[in-house]
């Protein structure tokens, strides 16, 4: 049966290029009936930040990324929080110094950092030169309370081999690796020996991560061959780079699942673009949910180069969610936005209203409530430029207040699309203007911008008594010269 596993540590939130692998993960167990399983990695207890391990569930979650066994569900092979596993760790660390596999290190921190010193004056990498490994089992060092930590003994000659299913197989000479640690001095595990036991206890068949861990691969394999285990199978993921092709970081934007929620990104589209970064879909397509994917998905699909994270075409593909999710979907999703802005929307037009009249022209959430603003709330400031193209004729004083009283006369079954153009074609013609010398200023009235949704549209959605009252405000600021602008002409 396959079984994959995400098994973040929880140091922080959960970065979009390990969302993206968790993402794979799951998929690949899904096609195939599988299991998913999540192992919080957390025996590095200096990195540990309080509430992360919650904070990674709900990202997870948020994308459609759901686990069958989990630190918060349980399953068969629990428990599934490194640190709780730490009796095995031991155990295991146990035999292979029984077995002669792996023995005691007494080196100071002081005598390693001298020797790595003396290798690199010589041009030579650092490498532990097993110094230890030469200490025969009944050296009186041994009854000492020195610390030591536990090393696996490697081959000192051959290669180890990772047969990978994305890069084919890759090789590392033994010579270059060393004798590394695998429990430290305190008695805790290394992660290159603990999350070897941990995916053979929990019959991890398919080991799916970034392509940075690939070094770790080696070293893990001869841990899985000195207990005797047998080894899954390998895919190690291109990473995520940013659109200069260093790597993805803070000063390229937001990086982590919850930064990308804060800015109005949904997690529909956060998890439909994570996916096609680096995979494509066999039939082409673009547009699919988590649950859509799970039968398209390989990874014999998975590009074998860096991904190149791209702000603008996440922003473009979060746009077209909002424009096809169910109005109540968006809504329920924008009301924080909205509410953040200090909106109340006791009075006026329902935001599913709202949203169906802005959405079109939105990229995100946060765009969404900015552009619904005028809905609540009377413009505070007017574009300076608009004010300086649509304000400065001075006839628009008289023109504002004609379409206010225009406005004011329509009838409750004349307040609708038609019966609006109607009523501004006829005062145009009655003023010897174009629809548009009236289409312009209303807008800027109303909304304070040049620019949005089609103005018949939004000012049925507005409503008559607040379209009047909005007309007759900017009409009485201008003629006393009180109108306050975005940004002073100039």
């Amino acid at each position: 049966m396959v079984r994959t596993r995400y098994a973040p540590s929880p140091s922080g939130t959960l970065h979009i290029g390990g969302a993206r692998t968790a993402l794979f993960s799951f998929l690949f167990a899904k096609h195939y009936g599988g299991d998913f399983v999540l192992r919080v990695e957390d025996t590095d207890r200096a990195r540990l930040v309080s509430g992360s391990e919650e904070a990674l569930m709900r990202s997870m979650e948020s994308l459609g990324i759901l686990w069958d066994e989990g630190p918060d569900v349980g399953g068969p092979y629990g428990p599934y929080r490194q640190s709780e596993r730490l009796v095995e760790h031991q155990r295991y660390a146990a035999q292979l110094l029984d077995e002669g596999k792996a023995y005691r290190c007494y080196c100071t921190p002081e005598e390693l950092d001298a020797a790595r010193k003396a290798r690199q004056a010589q041009g030579l990498p650092p490498r532990y030169m097993g110094t230890c490994r030469k200490i025969t089992v009944d050296d009186p060092i041994h009854q000492t309370h020195k610390p030591y930590v536990l090393r696996l003994k490697i081959p000192l000659s051959g290669v180890t081999v990772v047969d990978d299913m994305i890069r084919g197989h890759v090789s590392f000479d033994n010579a270059i690796l060393d004798d590394f640690v695998i429990v430290k001095t305190d008695g805790t595990p290394t992660y290159n020996f603990a999350v070897v036991i941990d995916d053979w206890a929990m019959h991890i068949s398919h080991v799916i991560r970034a392509e940075e861990h690939l070094s770790n691969t080696p070293k893990q394999i001869l841990v899985y061959e000195a207990l005797n285990f047998s080894l899954p199978q390998f895919a190690h993921i291109p990473m995520v780079l940013a659109p200069d092709r260093s790597k993805l970081s803070k000063r390229h934007g937001a990086t982590s699942v919850e930064e990308y929620a804060a800015q109005g990104i949904l997690p529909e589209a956060l998890a439909n673009y994570l996916l096609l970064l680096g995979w494509s879909a066999p039939d082409g397509r673009e547009f699919m949910t988590v649950a859509d994917a799970i039968p398209l998905f390989s990874l014999d699909r998975v590009q074998h180069t860096a991904a190149v994270y791209d702000q603008k075409k996440l922003e473009w593909m979060n746009a077209q969610y909002l424009k096809s999710l169910p109005v109540t979907t968006v809504a329920q999703a924008v009301r924080p936005f909205v509410e953040k802005l200090g909106i109340t929307m006791e009075h006026g037009p329902s935001l599913e209203e709202g949203v169906e009249l802005v959405r079109e022209r939105a990229h995100t959430l946060q765009d969404l409530a900015e552009g619904m603003r005028f809905l609540w709330q009377n413009p505070e400031e007017y574009d300076a430029k608009g004010v300086d193209k649509h304000f400065s004729n001075p006839e628009v004083v008289a023109r504002l207040q004609a379409l206010a009283e225009t406005m004011e006369q329509l009838s409750k079954d004349q307040w609708h699309h038609d019966g609006l153009v109607q009523a501004f074609d006829q005062l145009a013609t009655q003023l010897g203007i174009k629809r548009a010398e009236l289409i312009h200023p209303c807008r800027l009235a109303l909304t304070g911008r040049t620019v949005g949704p089609g103005l018949f549209e939004l000012v049925v959605v507005l409503g008559q008594e607040e379209t009047v009252a909005r007309l007759l405000t900017v009409a009485t600021a201008l003629s006393r010269g009180a109108l306050k602008l975005e940004h002073p002409i100039g």
